[in-house]
């Protein structure tokens, strides 16, 4: 039987750079007993003998960061002053991860009692399917893969197929590190019907996704008819408030940052803006002359700030959200910039978008975009920017700005959003709950809360024998 052969595009010249093979059914089907019986010797490692090798591999990472950094760049396309950064923001996470491990997978011990011992303990649940995207892939994959192993689990990983060299280079590190053979496997797919069947593997105890909103649903439907937790962390359309007391020239420069960095492809980005009517033009044009100063170009030119969308496919989608805009009565106001106008020919370019006049008509203000769009609403108070802000479907972050900390607090409490930050934004915290709300996904990463789809609870009740 063939197996599929799946291109990997380069998003900034529109042509192949990597190609790789699939497996066959067959192999596909293997994954999960090899898995199993790995994940039967790996668990009865000791948490200190894991955590010795986890520290060995994100040495090993850090180490790589420069070639690490030069692949994802090729595979999607951010520009190589900052991929370093994804790799060392990895690094500093994971090592939190493990910092925090000890602690998170202790024992609970029970009421005390003359003549018993009771205890609850975390075990691992057993091998963990880890499919995750190709937008920040190795932030994605410590969320998940390092509680797995510090756990005890066995795991296979599924990288998107824009981002394939991340599986290779992570396994080929963690058995340098000295992680024994086949706890962590990897395969590349691009074929929803051999997903499916290995989600559908009984010898799967934990799948974790992350990705769209339609492939989360498919796996999660997939694995419909069988008792096993799947962990979704989906799409976002994040919301900032701007209130009238802020710096309108640093809200610019954050909310720009925040809006359009890595070409606005991430799940956390702003994607909506409500700014208080009382600094609304004030505002635009502090964003407009921050606008000015951005490069969009060749991502291996270090002093560009925004390359390429992922693919033509995403190009088009982020365009027809602007083109809806305009056509429902929007005004472009992105200033002039003459990297925007002639960016490179051959790549899905996509220049920085300032909209404004903006409502909830509009796709922009209510369905993820995914590209580098500022879509500016008015407001006249904090009560319709709250309500305007919980009025959309997902719910992953929001940010609220203001000089008033205390308020910002206040107004936090009201927004529907699994993280809610206050003058800052775009930032997972390793030492917060990582959480979607709505449709933005279910489960947690991160955080000491994050090892906990990880491990099964087994409480010992032992009685002291009576004679």
């Amino acid at each position: 039987m063939s197996v599929e052969v799946l291109t990997t595009i380069s998003p900034t010249t529109n042509q192949p750079v990597l190609t790789r093979n699939g497996l066959s059914d067959a192999d596909i089907a293997l994954l999960p007993e090899v898995a199993t019986k790995a994940f039967n010797s790996y668990r009865r490692t000791s948490l200190s003998e894991r955590q010795a090798i986890v520290k060995k591999a994100l040495k090993l990472i850090y180490d790589k960061q420069d070639e690490l950094a030069k692949e994802l760049t090729e595979q999607m396309g951010r520009p190589i002053a900052y991929t370093p950064k994804e790799i060392t923001t990895a690094v500093k996470r994971a090592e939190y991860l493990l910092k925090i491990s000890g602690d998170a997978l202790k024992d609970t011990d029970g009421e005390p009692e003359k003549g018993f011992k009771r205890y609850i303990r975390k075990v691992p649940v057993g091998p963990v399917l880890i499919i995750f995207a190709w937008n920040y892939p190795y932030l994605i994959l410590v969320n998940s893969l390092l509680p797995a192993l510090l756990a005890g689990n066995s795991v296979i990983l599924k990288p998107s197929p824009q981002t394939p060299t991340i599986v290779e280079r992570i396994h080929s590190i963690f058995l340098e590190a000295g992680l024994p053979e086949k706890v962590i496997q990897y395969f590349h797919c691009g074929s929803q019907i051999q997903l499916e069947s290995i989600v559908r593997a009984p010898q799967i105890r934990l799948i974790c996704f992350t990705g769209s909103v339609s492939g989360g649903l498919s796996v999660q439907c997939a694995a419909a008819d069988r008792i096993v937790h799947v962990g979704l962390e989906l799409g976002g359309k994040d919301p900032a408030y701007i209130r009238a007391d802020v710096d309108v020239d640093w809200a610019a420069e954050e909310i720009v940052d925040g809006a359009i960095f890595n070409s606005g492809q991430s799940c956390c980005s702003i994607e909506r803006v409500y700014v208080d009517e009382k600094i609304h033009d004030q505002f635009v044009a502090a964003v407009q002359k921050v606008l000015k100063g951005y490069k969009l170009g060749d991502p291996f030119d270090k002093s560009t700030h925004i390359g390429p969308v992922v693919s033509k496919r995403a190009a088009e989608t982020i365009k027809a959200h602007i083109k809806d805009a305009l056509d429902h009565g929007a005004k472009d106001n992105t200033p002039d910039n003459e990297s925007f106008k002639s960016p490179p020919k051959d790549g899905s370019f996509v220049a920085p978008t300032l909209l404004t006049g903006v409502n909830h008509d509009m796709v922009v203000m209510t369905e993820e975009t995914f590209g580098p769009v500022i879509p500016v609403m008015k407001v006249k108070d904090d009560a319709e920017a709250i309500r305007l802000m919980n009025d959309s479907e997902f719910g992953l972050t929001a940010s609220i700005w203001t000089k008033d900390a205390a308020r910002g607090k206040q107004l936090a409490d009201d927004v529907e959003t699994g993280t809610v930050f206050v003058n800052r934004c775009d930032y997972p915290s390793p030492d917060l709950a990582w959480t979607g709300w709505k449709k933005s996904g279910k489960g947690v990463t991160l955080s000491r809360y994050g090892f906990e789809q990880f491990v099964k609870l087994k409480s010992f009740h032992v009685k002291e024998y009576p004679k």
